[in-house]
C-alpha cells in the first residue's frame, strides 16, 4: 500500500499544474528562461515535479487502497446478512412444515385409531365370506390410509431433521450451560425422530404396495403383505422399545426426585431455629419498650437523656423483630413453593411413565405383534382368515389412539387457562394480559399447532430457578433453601456434569442476570422429559 500523504489544497495543485506546463512548453520552444540564468534551479524543480507526482500516485494508491477494505468490508458484512437471511429462510420453511405437519395429525390420529383397524376387520371378514368386492373396497381405503400416514411420517421426519440440525448449530455455538444442554438433547431426541420417522415411512410404504396389489389382484400380493407386516412389526418394535426407555429414563428421575425428601421435613430444623431467632427478636423489643417505660416514669434530672436512648433502643429491636418475622415468612414460604415443585415434578414423571407405558411399549408393541401376525398370515392360507391380526391392530390403535387423545385434550386445556385466565400463570411484577372471551378461548384452544407459552411448567420452572438462583437474582432466598433447589436441578438432570461445567461455574451461571431465561427454558424442559 502506498505511503499515506497530507492532503493538499486545491489551489496548490493547480499551480504545480501550470508551472509544469509552462516547463513543457519551455522546453517544446527551446527556451530555458529562468534555468540558464540560475544553473542549478532547472534540477530542483525536476525534483519538486518528481515529488508531486509521486503524491499523484500516492493519492491514487491509497484511493484504490480504501476502496478495495470498503469492498472487503461491505462483503465481510454481507456474508452474515447473508446467513441470517438463509437461516430466516430455512425457519420459515421449518415452521411451514411444522405447521403442515400439525394440521395432518387430527386424520392420521383418525386413520390410526379408526380406519386402519376397521379396514383389518373388514378384510378378515371379506376373507371368511370369500367377498371380493369388500376385500377391494378394504383394501382401496388401506392403500388411502397408508397414504396419509405416509405423508404425515415424512412431513415430521423433515422437520425433525432440521430441527436436529438446527439444534446441533446451537449446540456448537454454545458449548457450556444451559442453552448448551438444551440444544445438545433436543437435537439427540430430534434426530433419533427422524431416523424413526424415516423407518415408519418406509413401513408405511410397503403398507400401500400391499394393499395396491389387492386391489389390482396381483399375484404377488402374498408377499407384498408378508413384506408389510414385517415392516410394521419392526418399527412397532423399535417405537416400543424406545418407549420402554423412555419409560425408564422418568422412573429414575422420579426416584431422584423422591430421595430429595419432603421440604417440610428437611428444613423443619431451619424454620425452627428462625422461629427461635424471632421469639428471641419479640423478647428483646419487649424488654427495650418495658426500659423505655421504666426511664419514662423516673424523675433523675438526665431523664429525657435515658427515655431518648430507650426509645433508639426500642425502635432497634422493633426493627430486628421486624426482620425476623419476615425472615421466617419468607423461608416458610420457599419452603411451600420447594414442595408444590417437587410435587408437579414428581407427577410429570409419573404421566410421562404412563404415557410411555401405555401408548408406547404396550401399544406400538401390540402393533407389532399384529404386523407378525400379518406376516405369517401371508404365507399361510390357514391363518388368512384368523382374526388374531386385526384383534391386535385393533387393541395397539386403541392404546395409541388413547394416550394421544389424551395428549390433545391436555394441550387444548391449557391452551384455554392460557387465554381465559392469564392472570393464572403470568410472572410476578408483569401486568397480565386482557383475558379472552370464552367464545375467543376455545378458538384458542383449536389451535393445536401452536405451543403454551405461559402455562402451569414455564410457572413451575420460574420458581425453580428463582430459589435456586444465586444472591445477585434471589436475594432473600436462605443458603439452605438455595441448596435444595440445587440439588433438585441436579436430580432434574441439569446440574453441572450435564452442563460441562464444574460446580464453581455452574453456581456462577445461576447468578448472572443474563442467563435467566435460558435457565427458565432449561428447566421447563427437563420438567417435562424423563
Amino acid at each position: 500500500m502506498s505511503t499515506p500523504i497530507h492532503r493538499t489544497s486545491p489551489r496548490r495543485s493547480a499551480s504545480v499544474v501550470a508551472s509544469a506546463q509552462q516547463r513543457r512548453e519551455g522546453s517544446r520552444t527551446g527556451g530555458t528562461g529562468e534555468a540558464r540564468r540560475t544553473g542549478g534551479s532547472a534540477s530542483t524543480s525536476l525534483r519538486s515535479t518528481e515529488r508531486d507526482l509521486l503524491e499523484l500516485q500516492s493519492r491514487a494508491g491509497n484511493r484504490a487502497a480504501t476502496a478495495a477494505v470498503q469492498g472487503a468490508r461491505d462483503n465481510a458484512e454481507g456474508s452474515p446478512a447473508a446467513a441470517k437471511k438463509k437461516k430466516n429462510y430455512r425457519d420459515r420453511i421449518s415452521a411451514l412444515l411444522d405447521r403442515f405437519k400439525k394440521n395432518l395429525e387430527p386424520i392420521d390420529t383418525f386413520i390410526k385409531g379408526f380406519q386402519t383397524p376397521t379396514n383389518a376387520a373388514f378384510t378378515q371378514q371379506a376373507a371368511v365370506a370369500a367377498n371380493e368386492g369388500l376385500k377391494h373396497s378394504a383394501a382401496a381405503s388401506g392403500a388411502s390410509a397408508a397414504s396419509g400416514n405416509l405423508l404425515t411420517e415424512a412431513a415430521g421426519t423433515v422437520v425433525s431433521g432440521m430441527d436436529a440440525y438446527k439444534n446441533m448449530k446451537t449446540a456448537r455455538t454454545h458449548e457450556t450451560g444451559a442453552k448448551h444442554h438444551t440444544a445438545k438433547k433436543k437435537a439427540r431426541t430430534k434426530g433419533t425422530d427422524a431416523v424413526v420417522g424415516a423407518t415408519s415411512s418406509g413401513s408405511y410404504s410397503a403398507a400401500i404396495a400391499k394393499e395396491v396389489t389387492k386391489v389390482q389382484k396381483a399375484a404377488d400380493a402374498a408377499v407384498a403383505s408378508e413384506a408389510s407386516g414385517i415392516a410394521s412389526a419392526s418399527i412397532g418394535g423399535i417405537k416400543g422399545m424406545r418407549a420402554a426407555f423412555r419409560a425408564k429414563g422418568a422412573a429414575g428421575k422420579y426416584r431422584q426426585i423422591k430421595k430429595l425428601g419432603d421440604p417440610h421435613a428437611v428444613h423443619a430444623g431451619s424454620l425452627a431455629r428462625l422461629n427461635e431467632s424471632r421469639e428471641q427478636a419479640n423478647w428483646a423489643a419487649a424488654e427495650a419498650y418495658v426500659a423505655l417505660d421504666a426511664y419514662w416514669r423516673h424523675d433523675d434530672p438526665g431523664r429525657l437523656e435515658l427515655v431518648s436512648e430507650a426509645i433508639d433502643a426500642a425502635w432497634e429491636a422493633m426493627g430486628e423483630a421486624r426482620d425476623a418475622a419476615e425472615t421466617l415468612q419468607r423461608a416458610e414460604q420457599d419452603v411451600e413453593k420447594l414442595s408444590t415443585v417437587q410435587g408437579y415434578a414428581k407427577k410429570k414423571q409419573l404421566t410421562k411413565i404412563g404415557k410411555e407405558t401405555v401408548g408406547g411399549a404396550v401399544g406400538e408393541s401390540t402393533k407389532a405383534a399384529a404386523g407378525v401376525v400379518t406376516a405369517v398370515a401371508a404365507g399361510t392360507a390357514g391363518l388368512a382368515t384368523n382374526p388374531v391380526g386385526w384383534g391386535l391392530a385393533g387393541a395397539g390403535a386403541g392404546l395409541v389412539l388413547g394416550v394421544t387423545l389424551y395428549k390433545a385434550l391436555r394441550a387444548a386445556t391449557k391452551r384455554y387457562e392460557e387465554a381465559h385466565h392469564p392472570e393464572r400463570w403470568t410472572p410476578q411484577g408483569e401486568t397480565p394480559a386482557e383475558a379472552a372471551s370464552r367464545k375467543e378461548s376455545l378458538q384458542h384452544a383449536m389451535k393445536f399447532w401452536k405451543k403454551v407459552s405461559r402455562g402451569e411448567r414455564q410457572a413451575m420452572a420460574r420458581e425453580v430457578y428463582a430459589l435456586a438462583a444465586g444472591p445477585a437474582i434471589s436475594k432473600s432466598t436462605t443458603d439452605e433453601m438455595r441448596e435444595s433447589a440445587r440439588a433438585l436441578l441436579v436430580a432434574l438432570k441439569s446440574g453441572p456434569g450435564k452442563h460441562n461445567l464444574t460446580p464453581e461455574a455452574w453456581a456462577e451461571s445461576l447468578n448472572d442476570p443474563s442467563k435467566t431465561a435460558g435457565w427458565i427454558q432449561e428447566i421447563a424442559e427437563q420438567l417435562a422429559s424423563g
